[in-house]
């Protein structure tokens, strides 16, 4: 498969196309770097909130108008803000790839953003936060990032409820007008699509969009440290955060490999250690993150509470015990996993569109799967035991949440 084909706006907008002839459909993502990174620190929970916002009508149509024109052409659609950006996805046909960019170009730069449809907004965005409470884990591993970072990375995508009870529909649409432009963004489209009537489209539909999207700040972290989050749970959650390599270093899918290695299946190490074997955890895992120059291990345990110290320690111990290298099986094992993996992205053009998206944002190119698949076999066992061995998991960041601490 040809690398994707990539042109930039005069505007600024970043647009790449991986055609898949074989493909009786396509998808596209538009990527804007609006995140909760640069959200205000008086309108948390902002950016989130004005993904909502944005469906409520655009262009010449108003949000019915508009949700009957996407379904006309048989879009499935989605949408969500995270840390860094927020994406807009579609999947459709081919033939109506024109219509939607059409829709789409509305949507990005001509919303209504109706003061009626404020408070439905507001009021969901409560709701969501709301919602965190019988989410443990996932409340667990939102607050464990608040207390890594300590720049803006680790403000909360969903806010807080001062600041959005503090929210106006002026404040808001004063952060659409700032935040939303061309200039940083990127349109990925694959699909059973020609790149040049891609680019047409982009042009034609985009070309005079103006302004330019927020930089992400540098990343900047605390010391490790433990902390305790007290829910009357039935449960105990346990959470630990461990600096890792970036997307685009030498040893980047080395990482990712040692990744699989821990969590990537039934045979792996934490799932093998700390669950069949001990049975000490209903749900244990490991996986890689990243934001923009920064990777990351980010490793999880759902226990009861008379064994949660004794889980922590395992999985620490796990964790820890990866400087000591890899086997060839094991090595064996997570290649043909993650090549699973990149096979199946392969196969779903809404994967790729996003995949590219990302690459384009976080590294500045879009890459084939066949370049990705070829930097993983790369990885021999004595580089990715070198990496273990000079790059040791070990002094993470460590939180649970339950009824009472771990100790």
């Amino acid at each position: 498969m040809d690398s994707p084909a990539v042109t930039i706006l005069k505007n600024g907008l970043n647009v790449v196309v991986e055609p898949q002839p074989w493909n009786p459909g396509l998808s596209f993502t538009l990527l804007v770097p609006v995140g909760s990174v640069n959200d205000p620190k008086d309108k948390l929970g902002a950016a989130n909130m004005l993904e909502t916002w944005l469906w409520k009508g655009a262009g010449p149509r108003d949000a019915h108008a508009f949700a009957d024109a996407l379904d006309a052409l048989g879009v499935r659609r989605h949408s969500g803000a995270g840390v860094e950006y927020t994406t807009f996805s579609a999947s459709l046909l081919p033939e109506g790839l024109p219509a939607a960019m059409e829709l789409y170009a509305d949507l990005l730069q001509r919303p209504h953003l109706p003061e009626a449809a404020f408070e439905s907004v507001r009021a969901l965005a409560l709701q969501e936060l709301a919602a965190l409470d019988d989410q443990p884990a996932r409340k667990l591993m939102q607050h464990l990032r608040r207390e890594v970072f300590a720049s803006s990375h680790g403000q909360p995508v969903e806010g807080t409820r001062a600041s959005i009870e503090g929210m106006t529909p002026d404040s808001l649409r004063e952060e659409y007008h700032r935040r939303y432009g061309a200039q940083g963004s990127v349109l990925a489209v694959a699909g059973g699509v020609d790149a040049k009537e891609v680019f047409d489209l982009a042009q034609k539909h985009f070309g005079s969009w103006g302004g330019k999207a927020p930089s992400s700040p540098p990343v900047k972290l605390t010391e490790p440290h433990r902390f305790y989050l007290s829910q009357e749970t039935e449960q105990v959650q346990i959470g630990l955060f461990y600096r890792d390599v970036p997307p685009g270093d030498y040893n980047f899918y080395a990482a990712r490999l040692a990744a699989m290695v821990l969590s990537g299946g039934m045979s792996s190490r934490l799932f093998s250690e700390v669950r069949e074997k001990r049975g000490l955890a209903y749900s244990v895992g490991a996986s890689p993150g990243s934001v923009k120059g920064f990777g990351y291990l980010v490793a999880y345990a759902g226990t009861m509470p008379d064994r949660a110290a004794e889980t922590l320690r395992v999985v620490r111990q796990v964790i820890h015990d990866l400087r000591q290298g890899v086997s060839r099986a094991e090595l064996d094992r997570a290649k043909v996993g993650l090549r699973a993996e990149l096979m199946f992205s392969g196969e779903s053009s809404r994967a790729r569109s996003s995949t590219m998206a990302r690459d384009v944002y976080i590294l500045g190119k879009a890459r084939g799967l066949e370049e990705i698949e070829a930097e993983v076999m790369d990885v021999t066992l004595e580089r990715i035991n070198l990496f273990l061995g000079k790059n040791p998991y070990d002094d993470p960041w460590t939180g649970t949440l339950g009824p009472r601490e771990v100790v």
